[in-house]
């Protein structure tokens, strides 16, 4: 092997690991300005902003951790400052950001004030399979209220998400936040005679495939069993038929509001925990109409199960009603964009006594992109700078003092530092998305003016926005101004919606 060859055989492959992706400028613009609307939001509603560490030990995390030797299933861990022995605790990236807040919680009850209620968003990382839109690590944004068991401090939380999505973006009328709650399903579960834990989850299982499968394939589940179309069989809930058409006598009572809350009295009326979930749903009804949200934010809808081991009262589920087609021109659904529920349970890992608590979590990544596939963003495209084009390098002061006056007036620009001549420069604004480009050569300096090339406009016009003459003639593609019009000749095409 040659001296060349085993330089080239040493040099590692540029690659991305596998489910992680780079994010430019556009997915970043498109995050901040999600997280910033929602951001207010949830301030606006009282809620304090809360960061904590990227890294939990794994046994705070309590959740995907099944090998005590080495925690790392489901999440990315490291073992902390071993022994020599190999002993040490082991720490692990977050999963989600409610975990830490109980420990957080725990850690700090008796200086808190009560109930407590935070937000917080930042990147969480999950050791799992990843597949089409689904990352190993992706940016999550959450509320939560810990202390208080009301049902209207799941209501307000409902108000701020259906409010928070509106804030990132979403058109009214095109999310709906889904609600039911566990109480109800357990009250199910007692009126149709299934007592045994095994089976309660096998029931809750087969409901969450209603929109997959349908009343007709979720009888097969809740019953002996389902073949799929590939022969594999999956072994059903044991219901009998009478309880089974209870099970799917639930979940057909449709999405509303108070008409839906008397159906399911209707239904499971009659168990004593079926009963406290319809009046906690009826408390939810009441405070989201003082809020303001109608049924076209907000609905109780029977067939979403969620969180089944972790959720003890109201679930509430966000769905994009957005859509885009494929490839193939098929209507596309996004779907669940967040959720969230009441659990009071997760505190109690760490002090022992049960903490109520209720929140909301929404994927800001899938958000975006989701927004971005339906032509919904408000970034179209993220800009870049101003680009003051280099023709003298003596004149390299006077560059910078242009570049210095467009900051200074909140421009955001940058002096061409390359070694390439005009076209390349003009080529090199464009890829940069540059709004325009400033022009000073010899003439411009000895005449005091500036030319600014409008690069909006030609990007504009060779995607066919505009061929009218009269609308040209008004804002030419290229102007020469006195220089003490250039910061108000980059303004206006600032400020234009092309």
């Amino acid at each position: 092997m040659t001296d060349a060859a085993k330089s080239d055989a040493s040099r590692p492959d540029a690659r991305t690991p596998r489910g992680f992706i780079d994010r430019r400028a556009r997915d970043l613009v498109d995050e901040r300005r999600i997280l910033t609307a929602v951001s207010a939001v949830y301030e606006r509603y009282g809620f304090e902003p809360l960061d904590t560490p990227a890294f939990e030990y794994a046994d705070a995390l309590g959740k995907f951790l099944p090998d005590a030797d080495r925690p790392n299933e489901g999440v990315f861990s490291l073992q902390d400052d071993p022994d020599a022995d190999g002993n040490g605790p082991w720490m692990a990236l977050r999963y989600d950001l409610t975990a830490p807040l109980a420990r957080f919680a725990a850690q700090n009850w008796e200086t808190l004030a009560k109930p407590f209620r935070r937000y917080a968003f930042g990147p969480v990382w999950r050791n799992e399979k990843p597949g089409p839109g689904r990352f190993r690590e992706f940016v999550q944004c959450d509320a939560d209220t810990v202390g208080s068991a009301r049902p209207e401090a799941d209501a307000e939380i409902i108000a701020m998400a259906v409010e928070g999505l509106q804030a990132a973006g979403v058109p009214a009328g095109s999310a709906i936040l889904k609600i039911n709650s566990r109480k109800l399903l357990n009250g199910l579960m007692a009126t149709a005679g299934v007592i045994d834990d095994g089976q309660k989850l096998a029931v809750l299982r087969a409901v969450d495939k209603l929109d997959r499968l349908g009343p007709d394939g979720v009888r097969l589940l809740l019953g002996d069993g389902r073949k799929d179309e590939s022969g594999a069989f999956t072994k059903g809930a044991g219901l009998n038929a009478a309880a089974a058409e209870r099970v799917l006598a639930f979940t057909a009572v449709g999405a509303g509001r108070g008409d839906t809350l008397g159906q399911l009295a209707n239904v499971i009326g009659g168990s004593a925990e079926g009963d406290e979930g319809l009046a906690d749903l009826e408390a939810i009804d009441r405070a989201l109409t003082s809020l303001g949200v109608g049924a076209q934010g907000a609905v109780f809808d029977p067939s979403v199960v969620r969180g089944l081991e972790y959720y003890t009262g109201a679930v509430f589920e966000a769905e994009l009603l957005l859509g885009t087609t494929d490839e193939k021109g098929r209507s596309v659904r996004f779907g669940s964009v967040g959720g969230g529920g009441r659990y009071d349970d997760l505190v109690a890992r760490f002090t022992g006594e049960r903490v109520p608590a209720t929140g909301f979590s929404f994927g800001v990544s899938r958000l975006a992109a989701a927004l971005r596939a339906a032509g919904q963003d408000a970034a179209a495209e993220a800009r870049g700078p101003v680009v003051v084009i280099v023709f003298d390098e003596a004149r390299m002061a006077d560059y910078f003092a242009v570049a210095g006056e467009l900051r200074a007036a909140g421009v955001a620009a940058e002096v061409y530092l390359g070694q390439s001549g005009l076209r390349a420069q003009m080529k090199y604004a464009d890829r940069r998305l540059s709004p325009a480009a400033v022009i000073i050569g010899e003439d411009e300096f000895a005449a005091g003016t500036a030319t600014v090339k409008d690069l909006d406009l030609g990007r504009a016009l060779s995607k066919g926005v505009t061929d009218n003459a009269a609308w040209r003639a008004e804002r030419p593609g290229q102007v020469t101004v006195p220089r003490a019009e250039l910061v108000a000749t980059i303004g206006k095409i600032l400020d234009s919606q092309l």
